[in-house]
């Protein structure tokens, strides 16, 4: 889309910046893309996940100054990630019925709180409560954020959660990099330059906020559900299909576990690099999961969703099965392939799941992310506990099988019109 047909699109905007007076996003009716909206919850998106990445990004430090082993920096990440996948269904059941345009702020809030004690945590005690904060600002940003992707989407809802998501992969990317030039020469404390970023993030979602209350404010009145006329399921059908896809987002968020969690110390151990050399390659995986998700999102429009989740499980399987025995040159090459093919399936996954139930957006974001941060917290902890029982090399070799649960995708029905999606992604 060029800047011009971007400009020629938005009409008028309010005194936040954000655009008004649309018509509601995901109906039949004509209806536009709300970009500024998504381009800043997506660069919100960025700052809350670059924050937050810096946790694991930080485990060599905490490692050394607290003298932990691998257990304990699984269990800092099982508490981050559980308290954001248990609360994160929870709270987007609660907003689908009770709408809070600011519970954004609030959430950004929490995370900010999180690291400020992350930067003067005194014992691993202070340490699992910081990571149980920022977990909390994770469980509202996420299910909230991806209810006002899908608002500002224009119908195009893959598109609009992978923008949204990929906003969150660059930070996770950003995270580690700045991390090992921030961070790492400072030490613990160094944490505290990143307050900086997350209360700029709590600037912008106050104008979110603005925004979202009065779009609330305008589709006030009977509840206007999406219609897809074409789905006409059994409640059995349904709950076997989003079993298949949680049985997915834990084969991807299990082996993404093994390589954001372990991945510095994995090619520390076994090719003898710097910690700024495994933060750097650590940086170009994360990249490449950012880029991969950009284009499975506008992919699962044009093709349809099932065929995307197909190639991004299952295909990653002969890449994951190759990496533990490579050289540190094709490890590099291959965590890049890695992670932009399993990257595509998450935006895929999340609208195919929507669309199983729609009118539902607040409660299957969070049940989603929450499964996704819950599957990586657990995986965290038991991948930390069995490096330390076998070695982290045993680690991989195991990990690599984890794409054939890929398999289960032929049980999903076929609910898409792939041809209808490209007609409308043109449109």
């Amino acid at each position: 889309m060029s800047e011009t047909s971007i400009s020629a699109s938005y009409p008028a905007t309010d005194v936040t910046g954000l655009e008004s007076g649309q018509t509601e996003p995901g109906l039949n009716g004509p209806s536009k893309t709300l970009f500024r909206v998504l381009a800043a919850i997506s660069f919100c998106h960025l700052l809350n996940d670059m924050v937050q990445s810096l946790l694991p990004s930080i485990y060599p430090i905490l490692k050394s100054s607290f003298h932990l082993d691998f257990t304990h920096l699984g269990l800092l990440t099982l508490t981050y990630q559980v308290v954001a996948s248990l609360l994160q269904p929870l709270i987007g059941q609660f907003t689908d019925n009770r709408p809070k345009p600011y519970a954004l702020p609030v959430g950004m809030t929490f995370t900010l709180i999180g690291l400020i004690l992350l930067a003067v945590a005194p014992s691993f005690l202070w340490l699992l409560i910081a990571s149980s904060l920022v977990g909390v600002g994770s469980a509202i940003f996420h299910p909230e954020s991806s209810r006002i992707a899908r608002m500002a989407s224009g119908g195009k809802h893959g598109f609009a959660q992978s923008f949204f998501q990929v906003g969150g992969n660059s930070g996770s990317a950003i995270g580690p990099l700045l991390a090992a030039f921030i961070v790492l020469p400072q030490g613990q404390k160094g944490m505290a330059w990143f307050a900086l970023p997350a209360i700029l993030g709590i600037v912008v979602l106050m104008r979110v906020g603005r925004w979202y209350k009065a779009r609330q404010a305008e589709t006030s009145g009977p509840k206007k559900q999406e219609q897809h006329s074409h789905l006409e399921l059994s409640r059995t059908r349904i709950a076997v299909s989003i079993s298949v896809l949680i049985a997915l987002v834990f084969s991807k968020y299990f082996y993404l576990a093994s390589l954001t969690s372990y991945y510095t110390f994995y090619l520390i151990q076994r090719f003898h690099v710097s910690v700024q050399t495994s933060q750097i390659l650590l940086f170009l995986f994360l990249g490449a999961v950012a880029a991969g998700t950009l284009i499975g999102g506008s992919a699962g429009d044009r093709y349809g969703r099932k065929l995307v989740i197909w190639i991004s499980i299952l295909g990653v399987l002969p890449f994951t099965l190759m990496l533990p025995y490579a050289s540190l040159f094709w490890t590099g090459v291959l965590s890049v392939v890695i992670g932009f093919v399993i990257a595509s399936a998450f935006s895929a996954i999340l609208v195919y799941a929507q669309e199983l139930l729609p009118g539902r957006v607040g409660m299957i974001s969070g049940l989603f992310f929450g499964v996704a941060f819950g599957m990586g917290g657990i995986g965290a902890a038991v991948l930390g506990k069995l490096a330390d029982m076998k070695g982290i090399f045993f680690v991989y070799q195991l990990c690599a099988y984890l794409p054939a649960i890929g398999l289960l995708t032929g049980l999903l029905p076929d609910i898409e019109h792939p041809k209808r999606s490209a007609k409308a992604v043109a449109a």
